[in-house]
């Protein structure tokens, strides 16, 4: 037995020999091979330029909007009574707004056409829408507009705005109408 026990003990002493006792070496973890970087996220675009640039269009088209309705203010026509050159009080009203718009806006300059209708003499009518025009003006001067700013002229019968020869027709036509001479662009809004 005792050889059988050497060949054992022989046998041990190879196998840890070839071993050489030791572990064997770990192999390294395998390294990700690197990838080409991911190209870098497009710059964000600059919001706050883009919304400055669409701030400044809206304004401009708020303000190109009052502007015009401004000079619609200034635009709009009044009319009176037949024969009469006295400011209706559902016109004053009209004549206020253009008050305000001349106040905020001291450059501008109107010019009041007075007109009639056809009824009566070209002398008659003539005299009639000068005396129309002229109340236009002294209302906008009681409202503290300076009477420099204000020309008035008159047409008469001359400029129908309706040719009917019916009593609409002859309303439509008994009319002052405004015209800006002068300071009318940028025109502001009264505050």
């Amino acid at each position: 037995m005792r050889a059988n026990s050497l060949m054992l003990l022989l046998a041990s002493a190879a196998l840890a020999a070839g071993c050489g006792g030791k572990p064997a070496p770990e192999e390294p973890a395998p390294q990700p091979t690197p990838a080409a970087a991911p190209a870098p996220a497009p710059a964000p675009a600059d919001d706050s330029a883009e919304r400055d640039r669409l701030d400044r269009e809206r304004l401009a088209r708020e303000a190109e909007e009052r502007a015009k309705a401004v000079a619609a203010d200034l635009a709009m026509m009044i009319n009176f009574d037949y024969d009469q050159a006295t400011v209706r009080q559902t016109d004053q009203a009209t004549l206020d707004r253009k008050a305000a718009v001349l106040a905020a806006n001291p450059n501008v300059k109107l010019q009041i056409s007075g007109h009639a209708d056809e009824r009566g003499s070209d002398e008659y009518n003539l005299a009639l829408g000068n005396r129309r025009a002229a109340a236009a003006k002294r209302y906008l001067e009681n409202k503290g507009i300076d009477g420099s700013r204000l020309d008035v002229v008159s047409y008469g019968e001359e400029r129908p705005l309706n040719p009917g020869h019916d009593e609409a027709a002859y309303a439509q036509n008994r009319r002052d109408e405004f015209q800006v001479t002068a300071g009318g662009d940028n025109l502001v809004a009264p505050q």
